[in-house]
């Protein structure tokens, strides 16, 4: 008797949930702009609809291999930058000797292959053997140690 029934509510939880599964496109598409206004995840599925739309957009030339990477302190945090932006290490932005502010550079961490692809915002790093310093979340984003300091990366810029 008991099998029978935790069959039957088995089955009714089934049935439920495959029920639920087929909601419509309009559905799917309220409850994606809801989430893109509202929770922290729809800010992500921007930054990644903005990763995606320049990748597509135009070719990546290697800048430079075995570049050394490291992220900026968290002290810089509010500051402006060198361009007169106000820094944000929760953005996806880096800082260059070199390269015009405003440029697209992906950076892929040589390790285990992730990138994430920065915008050039400031000037730096002041130490001769780092060529970018990234902002905490995207060195964050591609590191294989979390509590590591820098890292070998490649860079390459976007050409259009």
């Amino acid at each position: 008797m008991k099998k029978s029934i935790t069959l039957f509510f088995l089955l009714a939880i089934i049935s439920l949930v495959s029920s639920q599964s087929s909601i419509s496109d309009k559905q799917k598409a309220a409850i994606q702009k809801d989430t893109l206004k509202k929770g922290k995840a729809g800010i992500e599925l921007q930054d990644n609809k903005l990763d995606s739309l320049i990748t597509s957009l135009g070719k990546f030339k290697i800048y430079k291999k075995e570049a050394h990477a490291s992220y900026y302190a968290d002290k810089f945090n509010g500051r402006r930058t060198t361009s007169g932006r106000k820094f944000d290490n929760n953005k996806y932005t880096a800082a260059h000797k070199k390269l015009p502010f405003g440029t697209k550079v992906k950076v892929t961490n040589e390790k285990n292959g992730k990138s994430v692809i920065v915008e050039i915002t400031d000037r730096g790093p002041f130490v001769k053997s780092r060529e970018i310093d990234l902002s905490k979340r995207a060195f964050m984003d591609i590191a294989s140690n979390k509590s590591s300091g820098g890292m070998q990366v490649t860079i390459a810029v976007l050409s259009n």
